[in-house]
């Protein structure tokens, strides 16, 4: 007989916690203590929860025996977040190289501190691994420790000669500017755009690639069509988009939107409003997570290639244990675009 699946639950009977709370500390909800958090996840894999199957309970200290790769993360990627698969292809690279992976979940007061973890031992350290770390302080603190690191996606206010890392991202630009060209191409005039780009590298991208196209079909750019407040805000809580869409003066067409899970959750305002998808808006994500392909309509994204960016991120870091002095490298994996029924694209 096969191990019954674990679930949220008994996390939660484990540690003597409600399951809404470790529902919201697994998917990152910042009104969950670090502390509880942190409990959480080391549950999670400790039971081998789904995707934290793959990491070591031993691994959350930094215990050397054949060598140390150090995850720094301020939010463990989750469920069906694209990196949950990255780091679980990196974390079998790496292991196959003799490297422990030891996760280290940073804490707003460390962050605003410039403080290392309690648990980081520096000298134990042979490379770092840094995903879901958008300050940019810190990144330059981390880069700045003489230890071989590499950045999956980064800080978008940093330029790139400004942290001494290798960096690894998703093709963002040209496949969002393929997205929304042809949109246009298919009669779309008025798109707007849903994210805040100054949260991350890969954000800012897609936008650049989203007003490039307005700008090559000689579309001005509408604010009045966008939603760019900071990611402070709730882009995952559909009533939050409803009430910004509500304060909307006129609708457009389109939306382009930073990620599938911004993309969903204007799905479901939108059909809140009683607007239909897409005859009336079309919508377009980014990421191409599982949820795209089931929610209805079926969404228009970009698939990212999680498992081999994993392999791509392990590779690029070993080649620099085995080489420090070389050049530091920015690498962009390919992304391909996705369409699907949240828009109305047709094709000659």
């Amino acid at each position: 007989m096969s191990k019954p699946k674990v679930t949220i639950q008994d996390i939660a009977d484990s540690l003597k916690l409600s399951r809404n709370t470790v529902s919201k500390a697994l998917n990152g909800n910042k009104n969950i203590a670090e502390e509880t958090r942190k409990k959480v996840i080391e549950e999670a894999i400790k039971l081998k929860y789904k995707h934290f199957a793959f990491m070591n309970t031993e691994n959350l200290t930094a215990q050397k025996k054949g060598g140390n790769i150090a995850l720094f993360t301020n939010h463990l990627p989750t469920g069906s977040h694209f990196g949950s698969m990255l780091l679980s292809e990196l974390e079998k690279k790496i292991s196959a190289e003799g490297y422990n992976l030891s996760i280290h979940i940073l804490r707003d007061t460390e962050i605003n501190a410039l403080a290392l973890p309690n648990n980081f031992e520096l000298k134990s350290v042979d490379g770092i691994v840094c995903i879901e770390q958008f300050d940019k302080k810190y990144s330059q603190l981390i880069s700045s420790l003489g230890i071989p690191t590499i950045f999956i996606d980064c800080t978008a206010d940093v330029s790139y000669n400004e942290l001494n890392a290798d960096i690894l991202l998703m093709e963002n630009m040209h496949s969002t500017y393929s997205v929304t060209k042809k949109l246009i191409e298919n009669g779309y005039n008025k798109i707007g755009f849903i994210g805040d780009y100054n949260h991350c590298k890969s954000f800012n991208e897609r936008w650049v690639g989203f007003n490039k196209a307005l700008s090559d079909y000689n579309i001005e750019l509408n604010l009045s069509y966008c939603i760019l407040d900071s990611d402070q805000y709730p882009y995952n809580d559909f009533n939050w988009i409803k009430s910004k869409l509500d304060t909307m003066k006129n609708l457009p067409s389109a939306f382009i939107c930073a990620n599938d899970f911004i993309a969903i959750s204007t799905m479901k305002a939108l059909k809140n409003k009683n607007i239909t998808i897409p005859d009336e808006i079309a919508i377009c994500g980014f990421d191409d997570s599982p949820e795209a392909s089931i929610v209805e309509p079926s969404l228009t994204t970009v698939h990212i290639f999680s498992t081999d960016m994993g392999i791509i991120a392990a590779e690029m870091l070993i080649s620099r244990l085995k080489n420090s002095s070389k050049p530091y490298q920015i690498t962009h994996v390919k992304t391909k675009p996705i369409y699907r029924k949240s828009t109305n694209i047709k094709f000659n």
